[in-house]
């Protein structure tokens, strides 16, 4: 199914009928493929555990919010 952003203000209840038909919804901005509304329960991308990100600090030895402080950088230093 296809739905415009006004659509989904507009016709919510036909939107939700669609997922329960386990029916995905393109969401179209300008005619323009924006985002995709998919069934809940389905496999939206696979297994999480696969993603590059996962566990990346699997090993770090320092407490968590050394970790985060170091990540955010000089933007929250002074916070």
């Amino acid at each position: 199914m296809n739905a415009s952003m006004v659509d989904l203000r507009y016709k919510t209840r036909q939107i939700l009928k669609a997922l329960d038909r386990r029916e995905g919804v393109n969401l179209l901005y300008r005619g323009k493929l924006k985002g995709r509304i998919i069934p809940a329960g389905t496999a939206a991308g696979g297994d999480i555990r696969r993603h590059p990100f996962f566990g990346m600090l699997a090993g770090e030895k320092k407490p968590v919010w050394k970790v985060m402080r170091d990540l955010r950088g000089v933007r929250y230093r002074d916070l």
